[in-house]
């Protein structure tokens, strides 16, 4: 990265986001993201993502600044930084290269959609009664009959979110594999899941999907009434997010495994 980057500063709506915002681009200029060297998202994870599904594709590193409820994928947002400083802490950040997941949703209509996922995909019962789901992985049945209320890939930057809250497992970046983590399984009641290397392709079918609806979701994009999801590792997309030296993500990654409440 050049010493002094051309910057693309982008914010959440919340106040305290387009405070930092303003104080930022006052100091250190602001660019469009298609003109910068990175990009600065300014607010909490979800914006993280919002900022990758809507910038990924640019190829610019990514650094956030924590100025939302939960800021896992951010580093700390720091006043001063208004004043002057920030070049020097891009230039010492470390960088974590993340590869998102393709989801590929048929629905009942027969629509086709298609959508990537950065921290995971999930399968929603959409009414009372328990989703119905035949596993396949590499085009060969694992699972004949899930039955629970959902069941999610996750990357291994995903693991910590949903995918921990589900008690499946934290993946080290680096690992080249995914999470599959049922979400209240009923049904085999012992089954906990599976760690799978990342470029397994997985299949979920939904059984009697009109008297038992499922929804996907890949991170918040959300698909009603589907009867087939494919997913897979992408092959051609990734997304660099750049961390401070005493920040960096696969350290907080491995803290989150010694750490209750």
């Amino acid at each position: 990265m050049t010493a002094n980057p051309r910057i693309a500063f982008l914010a959440s709506q919340t106040d305290d986001a387009q405070a930092a915002l303003a104080a930022l681009s006052r100091a250190h200029g602001q660019h469009l993201p298609e003109d910068a060297d990175v990009l600065c998202a300014l607010g909490g994870d979800g914006f993280m993502l919002q900022t990758l599904h809507r910038h990924g594709g640019l190829g610019k590193p990514v650094y956030g600044m924590k100025l939302g409820s939960v800021g896992f994928l951010m580093n700390h947002y720091r006043a001063e930084d208004a004043a002057g400083g920030l070049f020097e802490r891009l230039a010492a950040t470390e960088p974590a290269v993340l590869k998102p997941l393709e989801m590929l949703a048929q629905t009942e209509s027969g629509a086709s959609v298609g959508s990537l996922a950065y921290n995971e995909v999930s399968l929603l019962r959409q009414t009372r009664q328990a989703a119905h789901v035949r596993i396949d992985l590499n085009g060969q049945t694992r699972l004949d009959e899930l039955v629970c209320d959902g069941v999610l890939l996750a990357t291994p930057a995903g693991s910590t979110a949903y995918n921990f809250s589900a008690h499946g497992p934290i993946l080290p970046l680096g690992s080249n594999v995914v999470a599959l983590t049922p979400i209240a399984a009923f049904r085999p009641r012992r089954w906990r899941g599976a760690v799978l290397k990342a470029d397994t392709e997985i299949r979920f079918h939904v059984v009697d999907p009109y008297k038992r609806p499922v929804s996907a979701t890949a991170d918040s994009h959300e698909v009603r009434d589907v009867v087939e999801v494919t997913i897979r590792e992408s092959r051609d997309r990734t997304v660099t997010l750049l961390f401070d030296p005493e920040h960096n993500l696969e350290e907080r990654m491995l803290a989150e495994q010694f750490t209750s409440g």
